[in-house]
């Protein structure tokens, strides 16, 4: 069987998709969890007759993120590493992956192994009907305050580019890659998801959404709430809302 033939077992009762598939994992300091997180993905999709390439994104770690991905990358042809010289942040780690991905379908999950790639699967066969499977966290594991400004910044989203996504940035989310060769991305920070969704909804992409599990993360330490993150976030929502009004209205 050729690559381009390739079929997943997606576990659901449609039976089998054909599809090839791009995964990525941006990764900031993650030298505890990289290895176990591509590991999983391997026994996975790393078998006879799967078109599927692993790409870990090295957003400019400090620690031996950048030394581990190389080893990896090193031991299998299926697995291929980009290097941030520094870190530019979360959105410019995701469009460093987007732009590496080769495959027809394009999956991102966090490289500090808070999801199971194990639920990818039978989210594949969505994609004969859909464009895009952004998924929600059911039982997020984080504090009550960080909860709260999750579920305020996505009701803010979607109030202000009128979407209905249940949870923005659960990074757990499978694409036509297609869609990359479509929008324009300007976020290099965490306005990064609600951008893809705000651009891809405005041109007439589908989204589906499901559940997934999230659990607590056993090494490394989480980023990402600092306040210069979340202001900058805000100053640039309000400017891609300009744009996309913009955009309708020409």
């Amino acid at each position: 069987m050729s690559c381009s033939e390739a079929h997943l077992d997606t576990g659901t009762a449609g039976g089998n998709v054909t599809s090839s598939i791009s995964i990525f994992f941006p990764c900031y300091n993650e030298q505890e969890n990289v290895a176990r997180t591509v590991g999983k993905a391997l026994e996975i999709f790393d078998r006879p007759g799967v078109d599927c390439e692993i790409i870990i994104v090295n957003d400019g770690s400090r620690d031996d993120t950048g030394k581990v991905a190389d080893s990896l990358a090193a031991e299998n042809n299926r697995i291929k590493v980009v290097h941030h010289e520094r870190n530019l942040g979360y959105g410019a780690a995701l469009q460093s992956g987007f732009r590496a991905a080769t495959r027809e379908l394009v999956f991102y999950t966090d490289g500090d192994g808070q999801f199971d790639i194990g639920e990818l699967p039978p989210l594949l066969a969505l994609m004969e009907q859909f464009d895009i499977v952004s998924c929600f966290r059911i039982n997020r594991q984080e504090g009550f305050i960080r909860k709260m400004n999750a579920w305020c910044w996505t009701k803010l989203v979607c109030f202000l580019f009128g979407m209905k996504i249940r949870d923005i940035d659960c990074a757990f989310k499978l694409y036509k890659r297609k869609i990359f060769d479509d929008i324009t991305l300007k976020s290099t920070g965490a306005l990064i998801d609600a951008e893809i969704l705000a651009r891809a909804i405005n041109k007439g992409y589908s989204v589906t959404q499901r559940p997934v599990h999230h659990y607590p993360r056993t090494a490394g330490a989480q980023t990402g709430a600092k306040l210069k993150v979340i202001l900058r976030a805000f100053r640039e929502l309000f400017k891609l809302r300009r744009e996309i009004l913009k955009d309708k209205a020409q």
